[in-house]
């Protein structure tokens, strides 16, 4: 049958897209991994690119885990014992051995009874707001939280819904407040670590606030958090915001494989109740595949390698780089957000000037995130970078100097 209307029509979404400045555009596509030697990170080939060497300060593999020796054996050991695919769901016959000593490993390493991993971080936010936001429920939501937890939202249908604004614990008090008698349940749901902006969450407060309001709600007040960010990343051991803050273990936490962990997929830990729940009430877990048994083995030996002097070494110096950028964004004028997490945004509010240097950056071998107009507000314009501990202090000086040489 013809479809000529639909594509036309589809065609013009695209179209509009790119008039508004918001397509994604073309993918850049990575044909060869140069591993770090010297006082050299990791470099990146492209296609259409030749030879060239990129050097990539967009990647959420803080911790430069995914060429580790015992990582990459680790995942090709396992491929050779279950192959390379988990070949169903898991309630039908695709749990593995793997599998589940990934998931008593990531609650060991956050001190929880119980874990549960998903194919995604994307999928564990669907799978696990979607089942506790009942229609009894009121959800309380950061308004900067990611698109994963927006999504959930929509998806879930609660009884109430109130989006605060970033941080503003002030209005968090007053909704959980105002909601008393409207729902049997509240969920608060915020991101550990904002990503566009490197910012976390206080969720030693938010804590506090939940326990303070938790009398008024029949079925508690609950603290969902999305740390995919922090976890790997941030806090003295790399346990996430919730050490950094020093807050008390929130309800239900989040996180994902693919970034500081550097393989696949997504977790959440918590109690050994609300996890029975999940399995059996998840549908992206249910009615998904996980992650391969190989990539869950290569997971456990990331997570062992951060829980070790070696991860340690690691984290010690994602910090001391993330220090001496952004030491140097401020010795040359550039205006950044400061904080300890490796995500450092330039802030160059303004989309013509944030578009060329990230060009600027581009034709000099570096890759970099411009953020602009109308993706972000107008003023709010930013390039978000991503240390990375891997990268060398040659390297991030070597970005410092074509920064400072922009004249755009």
């Amino acid at each position: 049958m013809p479809q000529d209307r639909l594509l036309d029509a589809l065609a013009n979404h695209v179209a509009k897209l790119e008039d508004e400045g918001t397509a994604k555009g073309e993918e850049l596509i990575v044909t060869a991994v140069i591993p770090p030697r010297g006082d050299r990170g990791p470099r990146f080939h492209l296609e259409g690119h030749g030879d060239r060497e990129f050097l990539r300060l967009n990647s959420n593999s803080y911790l430069g885990l995914s060429l580790v020796e015992q990582i990459t054996q680790a995942e090709e050991e396992a491929t050779r014992s279950y192959g390379v695919g988990p070949g169903a769901v898991r309630f039908i016959s695709g749990s593995y051995a793997a599998h589940r000593e990934l998931e008593q490993r990531l609650a060991q390493f956050h001190d929880r009874e119980e874990g549960m991993i998903f194919s995604s971080a994307y999928a564990a936010v669907l799978g696990t707001l979607a089942p506790l936001i009942s229609a009894d429920t009121v959800v309380i939501s950061d308004e900067l939280n990611h698109n994963c937890i927006i999504n959930a939202i929509r998806l879930s249908r609660p009884a109430g819904k109130v989006v605060y604004p970033h941080l503003d614990l002030e209005t968090l008090d007053q909704a959980l407040q105002e909601n008393e008698g409207k729902a049997h349940r509240a969920v608060v749901v915020t991101d550990g670590i904002f990503s566009m902006r490197g910012d976390h969450a206080p969720l030693d407060e938010i804590m506090a606030l939940a326990r303070k309001h938790d009398h008024r709600y029949p079925e508690n007040v609950v603290v969902v958090v999305d740390d995919s960010h922090g976890v790997g990343a941030f806090g003295p051991r790399g346990r996430g915001v919730e050490e950094y803050t020093e807050s008390p273990p929130v309800d239900v936490l989040i996180g994902t494989l693919g970034k500081a962990f550097g393989v696949n997929g997504g977790y959440v830990v918590g109690d050994s109740r609300l996890i029975r729940f999940l399995r059996e009430s998840a549908p992206t877990y249910i009615y998904s595949n996980p992650i391969t048994p190989a990539e869950a083995s290569a997971c456990q030996a990331a997570v062992d390698l951060v829980d070790s002097p070696q991860g340690q070494e690691r984290l010690d110096r994602l910090r001391a780089l993330t220090t001496r950028f952004e030491e140097g964004l401020d010795r040359i004028g550039i205006e950044t957000i400061p904080g300890e997490h490796p995500v450092v945004p330039l802030m160059i509010r303004d989309t013509a000037r944030t578009r060329a240097l990230v060009e600027h950056l581009f034709q000099h071998g570096i890759l970099v995130t411009g953020l602009t107009f109308p993706v972000v507000p107008r003023g709010d314009e930013e390039i978000r970078t991503q240390i990375n501990a891997d990268h060398t202090p040659e390297d991030l000086d070597r970005v410092l100097e074509v920064l400072a040489d922009f004249d755009g």
